[in-house]
């Protein structure tokens, strides 16, 4: 029987005492029990948030969370200024249209980084505009971007809040909520956290909470001052997806004993392993910013990236992702966490290096396997 390896940017492979523990009988979400479990959880994710500030747990993707950040924060007719540099910067921009918000887009273009003095630019020529939306990591093009660079420009106005999707990048790489003056934090647990898809997660500062205050969006399922309130004594206004934060809290203990630091270290390890192999085979890397939780690699061309993926799975076992819209059939992505060691990495590697092969393109088997030892082996 072959073995399955995911290296897609979410559904993740979950460690096994994770996977133990979510298999344990299910105890109800309101019992004492689970609301000590729900307890440490929270105060272990403001660790992995890097925050002092609420925390929030909601029954949904990551998306959920990312509407939330949405709908708590402004009414209808109010502006909102989006870096945009892929689907998932889009998909804040098509949240604020379907809510009647006008946003104001900076489309540095995919895989570039943003620049600075525009959004400084934009936010003095635009007063009305209320919150700053920005991604982490842009996992489509396997970006990151300068968030605590813009951190210190929308910290300079306090009447303007700072919202991260960092669904992709939570853990992968740094991210300091508070030092980086990031007010609302959105997150997933199918990425680093090494869980099934299922939970979303948001931060909330003060500043934000200020904000939340004066909307009048409607909402309900996604009502922020319903968590806070159930959050008092450590519930939830809704059921729980009570299996699942079991396995979040064994992941957290995890990531809590062995340190932040490391988890960002390991991710960075693993992307300059991937990215030097990929350059070694005569490869191009697609972001002129990288990220180290995802890396989209250019295919030589003539080689459908669907199908290379497609063919990576049925025939090693392998899921790679390939790309999203306007890079559909031309790169394939390959993710750095989740439940990995260097020997996945090797053996990733390796199996585009056969593929490659199988393709007719032209490249020395070993070269990039070669490449990503010396640096995983360092």
């Amino acid at each position: 029987m072959m073995k399955k390896r995911l290296f897609t940017p979410g559904p993740i492979s979950v460690p096994e005492e994770v996977l133990l523990e979510m298999a344990k009988p299910i105890i109800h979400h309101r019992t004492p029990e689970f609301l000590e479990i729900a307890k440490q959880v929270v105060e272990d994710l403001k660790y992995f948030f890097q925050t002092k500030n609420d925390v929030f747990i909601i029954a949904g993707s990551g998306t959920a969370a990312m509407e939330a950040a949405v709908v708590n924060v402004l009414s209808p007719g109010e502006k909102a200024l989006v870096i945009s540099g892929g689907k998932f910067g889009e998909r804040f921009v098509e949240i604020l249209k379907a809510y009647q918000c006008n946003p104001i887009v900076i489309e540095p273009g995919w895989g570039n980084p943003v620049n600075i003095e525009e959004i400084e630019k934009l936010l003095q020529q635009n007063p009305d505009i209320k919150a700053v939306f920005a991604t982490l990591v842009e996992t489509s093009t396997g970006t990151s971007y300068d968030i605590e660079g813009i951190g210190k420009v929308v910290g300079k106005y306090p009447d303007r809040i700072f919202i991260v999707d960092a669904i992709s990048g939570l853990g992968s790489v740094p991210c300091k909520t508070d030092q980086w003056n990031i007010d609302i934090v959105v997150s997933g647990s199918q990425k680093a956290l090494s869980l099934p898809p299922g939970l979303s997660f948001i931060s909330v500062s003060q500043k934000a909470w200020n904000i939340i205050n004066t909307s009048s969006m409607p909402k309900y399922y996604l009502d922020l001052k319903k968590y806070k309130k159930s959050m008092e004594k450590f519930d939830f206004p809704f059921t729980m997806a009570v299996s699942l934060v079991s396995g979040l809290k064994k992941s957290l203990e995890k990531i809590k004993q062995d340190g932040i630091e490391n988890l960002w270290n390991i991710h960075k390890k693993r992307a300059e392993a991937v990215r030097k192999a990929a350059i070694a085979m005569g490869l191009k890397i697609f972001s002129k910013s990288p990220s180290d939780a995802v890396t989209a690699i250019v295919l030589p061309e003539g080689i459908d990236g669907e199908k290379f993926c497609s063919d990576m799975r049925k025939q090693f076992g392998m899921s790679v992702a390939g790309g999203q819209d306007k890079l559909k059939g031309k790169v394939i992505r390959i993710s750095h966490f989740g439940y990995q060691d260097e020997f996945d990495t090797i053996a990733v590697i390796a199996g585009i290096e056969i593929m490659l092969k199988k393709y007719g393109y032209k490249v020395e088997l070993s070269s990039g396997v070669r490449e990503a030892m010396n640096i995983l082996f360092s």
